[in-house]
C-alpha cells in the first residue's frame, strides 16, 4: 500500500475516533453539571448516591467499562443488547459495529461526566460565601447569583482542568479498540496483521498529535479570552 493508501485507511479510523470525542464531550460535559450539584446536595442520601456513583466510575479503569457495559446485559440477561443493535443495522442499514460504539459511547459519556463532575464542584466550591452574601446584600436570588457572578468565576477556574481532561480523552478513544471497534489504532492493527506494515501503527500518533496541537491552540485561546475574570 502506498503512503496515501495508509493515510486514506487511518483516517477512516480516526473519523470513529472524533465521533467518539465529539459525542462524549457534547454528552459527558452538561450531564456532569447535574451529578456535581447531587454532590453538593444538601440531602445526605442524593448526596451519598452521588459520590459512591463517582467514586465507583473513577475507579475502575475505563477500558473495564466498556467491558461492562457491552457483555454485561448478555450475560445477566441472556440477551446481547449491542450485538443485536450491530447486527440489526448491518443487515438493514448496512452500517458497521453500531452497537459496538452505543456501548463505547455509554461508557465513555459515564465515565467523563464524573469526572466533569468533580472539576464543576471544585470550582463551584472555591467561589467565597462572601460573594454568595454581597449578593444576597443587592437583593439577588440565588439563581441570579449563581448565574451573574459565580458562573462566570466558575467557567475561568475550571477551563484549565477541563482542557487537561479533553485533550485526554482524544487519546483515549484508543481504548474503543478493546471491543473491535474500528478507530485508528485498530486501523492500523488491521494493517499490521493483513499487510504486514507495522510503520502504520506508530503514524497514528501523528494524527493525535495533530488533533492535540489544535486543541491547545483553541483551549489557549478561550483561557486568555476569561483573562479578563482573573482577580
Amino acid at each position: 500500500m502506498s503512503f496515501l493508501e495508509v493515510t486514506s485507511f487511518l483516517w477512516d479510523g480516526f473519523l470513529i475516533s472524533l465521533l467518539i470525542f465529539a459525542v462524549t464531550l457534547l454528552c459527558g460535559a452538561p450531564l456532569g453539571l447535574p451529578i456535581a450539584f447531587c454532590s453538593m446536595s444538601k440531602f445526605k442520601v442524593i448526596k451519598s448516591i452521588s459520590k459512591v456513583i463517582v467514586w465507583i466510575v473513577r475507579g475502575i479503569p475505563l477500558m473495564l467499562q466498556i467491558f461492562i457495559i457491552y457483555y454485561v446485559p448478555g450475560l445477566l440477561f441472556k440477551f446481547p443488547l449491542f450485538s443485536q443493535i450491530d447486527r440489526y443495522m448491518f443487515m438493514n442499514y448496512g452500517v458497521a459495529d453500531a452497537g459496538r460504539i452505543t456501548a463505547v459511547l455509554i461508557a465513555f459519556t459515564l465515565n467523563y461526566a464524573c469526572y466533569f463532575s468533580e472539576i464543576y464542584r471544585g470550582g463551584i466550591e472555591s467561589i467565597s460565601r462572601g460573594q454568595y452574601e454581597a449578593g444576597y446584600v443587592l437583593g439577588l436570588t440565588k439563581s441570579q447569583i449563581f448565574r451573574k457572578i459565580v458562573l462566570k468565576q466558575v467557567i475561568k477556574r475550571i477551563v484549565p482542568p477541563m482542557s487537561n481532561e479533553i485533550i485526554t480523552l482524544i487519546k483515549d478513544t484508543a481504548l474503543a479498540n478493546c471491543i473491535v471497534v474500528c478507530e485508528i489504532i485498530k486501523q492500523a492493527k488491521e494493517l499490521a496483521a493483513t499487510k504486514a506494515l507495522v510503520w502504520p501503527l506508530f503514524y497514528t500518533g501523528v494524527f493525535y498529535l495533530v488533533f492535540v496541537g489544535i486543541l491547545t491552540i483553541v483551549l489557549g485561546k478561550v483561557e486568555k479570552k476569561l483573562d479578563y475574570f482573573r482577580s
